[in-house]
């Protein structure tokens, strides 16, 4: 895979949360390695080929949810929009 091209403010970001997955991702990469290391050839494909996919889509799934959760934190930091509230129920 090339690398992208990302902006100063994007690199930063993109080398702040590689840093804060890398433990996750080495983790995950070991207990991978430990299974595929206990199967035969034969063994490699069909259920352990499932299984390894669904262990990258938990963790692919689980970083996003951090992205997410994390810059949602950021955008409620700053001022909220003014609202009014209702004089009174619709239909009443």
């Amino acid at each position: 895979m090339s690398e992208l091209s990302l902006t100063p403010e994007q690199k930063a970001e993109a080398e702040a949360l590689f840093a804060r997955f890398k433990s996750a991702f080495e983790q995950e990469a070991w207990q991978m390695a430990q299974l595929l290391a206990r199967k035969e050839d034969r063994q490699l494909l069909g259920g352990t080929e499932f299984e390894i996919r669904e262990r990258v889509h938990r963790l692919g799934a689980q970083v996003v949810e951090d992205v997410l959760r994390e810059r949602k934190k950021k955008a409620t930091a700053g001022r909220g929009w003014a609202v009014r509230t209702a004089r009174s129920r619709p239909g009443m």
